[in-house]
């Protein structure tokens, strides 16, 4: 996410010939510990691009089961030990910084690291109280006395993976940034972007098969809630400073049970990605999306990692947009005890005539 409102920095990439393949992988969880039930590997790229690099204004964080953990800082991975992190505990999220005053890399990194001062949550509600406080706290610290534009104010997507020992990984989403699940046959998502596409659905001004399409079959650079920034799901024209769950009380029916902060069923024969929304940017995705279930459904999370990679910058989507990518492939070898196993802008303009 590189813009402001109304404003697009990044540029499609017509790929006359193929790209040639990346620099040798490199994982920024080579040397972090997920113990026996979990096979993760993570990777963060400014442009699959050697001809355009942007800003990286996207983010990573990983705490392994011991505690160590890796975040980008001024766009390098970095290292630290939580030394009061319960073993086993893992904690895993992708951010993507949108524009604002130019701080989006400053955004996701700020989050990123807050995250940090976050301890170790065991239910839904002790998580979802502690990033509702965090969101608040990064809010007033990005404020500016003298700018009454809220919208010009920075963000990020914040899409995480809580999974204490033992137990299945909560989930807490907050803009379009997602969790898919890949199994050998199919890619699913398992959030609902924050777009306004899911806003009019939501009034009941998009069906099923609409909302699909706009979301998910076309490249929209716009967004309609964000981390740190707030939300604009009532009226696209007021930015709430509160984050706004969508759940099933405000979903429509077609997507109440991608509720955004919830506990994940979990499948031992299933891939999950958690990824920026880098590699679906383009103008038809769901071709790219659909060869997933082949390319990533092996049997590590590295090798999985990789292919997403490479197979990006040898065949990408038609009508790229140069985007920041970043992207953890968690594999759960064995099921949780319990049994449960853009470049983006805020819209400033009226609906769309078609509606």
């Amino acid at each position: 996410m590189t813009t402001t409102a109304g404003v697009f920095s990044a540029k499609l990439w017509p790929f006359a010939s193929r790209a040639p393949a990346p620099a040798p992988m490199t994982r920024i969880t080579d040397q972090l510990n997920f113990g026996p039930a979990l096979d993760i590997a993570a990777r963060s790229a400014a442009s699959i691009s050697k001809l355009q690099m942007p800003e990286n204004q996207d983010n990573l964080l990983l705490i392994d089961a011991d505690g160590r953990a890796v975040l980008l800082r001024d766009q390098t991975p970095q290292t630290t030990t939580l030394g009061d992190w319960p073993r086993g505990h893992v904690r895993l999220a992708v951010l993507d910084g949108m524009g604002g005053h130019g701080h989006g890399r400053e955004a996701a990194e700020a989050v990123a690291t807050g995250l940090l001062r976050v301890p170790a949550c065991t239910t839904p509600e002790q998580l979802n109280a502690h990033l509702d406080q965090l969101h608040h706290q990064l809010q007033a610290r990005f404020s500016r006395p003298d700018d009454q534009d809220t919208f010009r104010r920075p963000g990020t997507t914040l899409t995480l993976l809580e999974i204490p020992s033992g137990q299945a990984p909560m989930l807490f989403h907050a803009g379009d940034s997602r969790l898919y699940e890949i199994t050998a046959h199919d890619a699913h998502p398992l959030t609902v972007d924050h777009v306004p596409a899911t806003a009019f659905a939501m009034h009941g001004m998009l069906g099923e098969d609409e909302w699909w399409q706009q979301v998910h079959g076309e490249h929209r650079a716009q967004i309609s809630q964000a981390y740190i920034l707030g939300n604009a799901f009532a009226n696209p024209q007021i930015l709430d400073n509160a984050l706004l769950p969508l759940d099933a009380t405000n979903l429509p029916p077609f997507l109440r049970q991608l509720a955004d902060r919830r506990v994940i069923a979990t499948r031992a024969d299933a891939t999950y990605l958690l990824a920026t929304d880098g590699f679906w940017s383009s103008a038809r995705p769901q071709s790219w999306v659909q060869r997933w279930p082949s390319l990533l459904h092996t049997s590590s999370a590295a090798t999985a990692l990789d292919a997403l990679f490479s197979d990006y910058a040898q065949n990408p989507p038609p009508q790229l947009h140069i985007d920041n990518l970043s992207a953890i492939v968690i594999r759960f070898r064995a099921a949780p005890e319990s049994g449960n196993v853009d470049e983006t802008a805020l819209p400033t303009a009226p609906i769309p005539s078609h509606f």
